[in-house]
C-alpha cells in the first residue's frame, strides 16, 4: 500500500465484502425481486427495451464503503434524476437568487410534464419538472451547445468518479418526441424565463436526461451529496458546500414528481426518481441509496426502488424526522459490530 489513503481504501473493500450491510441488502433484493407491479416506461421508445427483471440496489457511505447486491452494473438513462444535479450546476454558475428569479422552488401536485407556470411570477414551479429542468439546463454557462454538454458532463464525472456517455438512441428519440417540452420552452421565452437559445437549450435538456448511469452511479450521487458536496471515494468536490442544502431541499420537497408528499412522509430522505427506473435517495452525513428497476407506478418511480427506500428507511432510522431508536444501528451493520460509534 502506498499512501493512508490506499490503506483506507483497501479496508473499506475487506469491509464491504464482510459487512451483514451486504447481506442485508442481497435479502432486501431477494425480497423485491418478485415484485411486479408497474410497467417499462414506452412513452419514449428506447425506453420500452428495458428488461423488466432488471434490478439493483446499491448502498455508498461518505467514507467511501461502497455495498451492492442485483444488478448495480446495468446501465440506462438518467432521465429526471439529472434534473437535481443540473440544478447545482445552475447554482454554482449564477447564485441562488437569480437562479431563483427564473424558477422558483414550490412543489406542485401537477404532472412533471405540465405545461403550467405559476400565474403570480410566470416561473416553473420547480427545477424537478420538466419546464423548471428546461429553464435550469438554459442557465448552464458555455459559448456552445458543445462547451455546455462537456461542463455537464464533467460535473456528473465529479460526482460518481468515472466519464459517462450519452445513449444517442434515447437522445434522439427525446428529441424526436419532445413536443411538450417545446410548448414549454417557448411558453417561458414569452415571460423572459429563458433565453431564446430554445433549440440550443433543449438538445442539451434532452442530452442530460440520456446519459448512461447505473445503480453504483446513482448511490455515488447521492453519497456525495451526504458527503457535503465531496466525492467520499475520489476525495474530489462534485458541488460547492453552499449549494448542497439547496439542491436536496428542492430533492425532499419535489424530487419524486406527484408523489414528494407521500414519499416524504413514508421514507423521508431527498430523493430523485426518473422514467429509467432510477433512484438516488440522501442521508445527509451518512450515505446514498441508488436503486434501478425500470418497472414504474402510476406516479412515474419504480416500484421496487420504493420499497427499497422504504425498508432502509424504516430499518436504520434514517427518516430525516425520525426521534425513535432505529431497529438496526447502520453502524453495526456496516462494521460487522466492531465497536464503531452510532450516527
Amino acid at each position: 500500500m502506498s499512501n493512508i489513503g490506499d490503506l483506507q481504501s483497501f479496508a473499506n473493500s475487506i469491509t464491504a465484502v464482510t459487512s451483514p450491510l451486504r447481506g442485508y441488502l442481497n435479502e432486501l433484493h431477494q425480497k423485491y425481486s418478485s415484485l411486479n407491479d408497474g410497467t417499462v416506461a414506452d412513452y419514449i421508445p428506447e425506453l420500452a427495451l428495458a428488461k423488466p427483471e432488471w434490478f439493483g440496489v446499491c448502498v455508498v457511505t461518505t467514507d467511501g464503503q461502497i455495498f451492492e447486491a442485483g444488478d448495480c452494473d446495468q446501465l440506462f438513462t438518467i432521465q429526471s434524476i439529472s434534473k437535481a444535479f443540473v440544478f447545482g450546476l445552475a447554482l454554482e454558475d449564477h447564485g441562488r437568487e437569480y437562479v431563483n428569479s427564473k424558477v422558483s422552488v414550490e412543489p406542485t401536485g401537477e404532472a412533471f410534464n405540465s405545461i403550467v407556470l405559476d400565474e403570480a411570477t410566470n416561473r416553473p414551479y420547480n427545477p424537478m419538472v420538466n419546464a423548471g429542468a428546461i429553464a435550469t439546463a438554459d442557465l448552464i454557462k458555455g459559448e456552445n451547445g458543445t462547451e455546455r454538454l462537456k461542463r455537464l458532463l464533467e460535473m456528473f464525472k465529479r460526482y460518481t468518479g468515472r466519464d459517462h456517455d450519452i445513449n444517442v438512441p434515447v437522445f434522439l428519440s427525446e428529441k424526436a418526441t419532445g413536443y411538450r417540452n417545446r410548448a414549454m420552452a417557448y411558453l417561458m421565452l414569452n415571460f423572459g424565463m429563458v433565453s431564446d437559445k430554445i433549440d440550443e437549450t433543449l438538445d442539451l435538456y434532452f442530452q442530460q436526461c440520456s446519459i448512461l448511469v447505473n445503480a453504483k452511479d446513482l448511490a455515488m450521487l447521492s453519497a456525495t451529496l451526504a458527503n457535503g458536496g465531496i466525492n467520499p471515494v475520489t476525495q474530489e468536490r462534485a458541488i460547492a458546500e453552499q449549494y448542497v442544502q439547496d439542491v436536496i431541499s428542492v430533492m425532499l420537497t419535489c424530487g419524486m414528481y406527484d408523489a414528494s408528499g407521500e414519499w416524504t412522509y413514508r421514507v423521508g430522505l431527498p430523493a430523485k426518481s426518473g422514467v429509467g427506473g432510477g433512484i438516488t435517495a440522501v442521508a445527509p452525513g451518512k450515505l446514498g441509496i441508488g436503486t434501478f428497476s425500470p418497472l414504474l407506478d402510476a406516479k412515474g418511480n419504480s416500484a421496487r426502488g420504493i420499497k427499497v427506500c422504504e425498508d432502509l428507511s424504516r430499518d436504520f432510522g434514517l427518516h430525516l424526522f425520525n426521534v425513535a431508536k432505529p431497529e438496526r444501528v447502520l453502524a453495526d451493520w456496516i462494521s460487522g459490530g466492531n465497536g464503531v460509534d452510532d450516527w
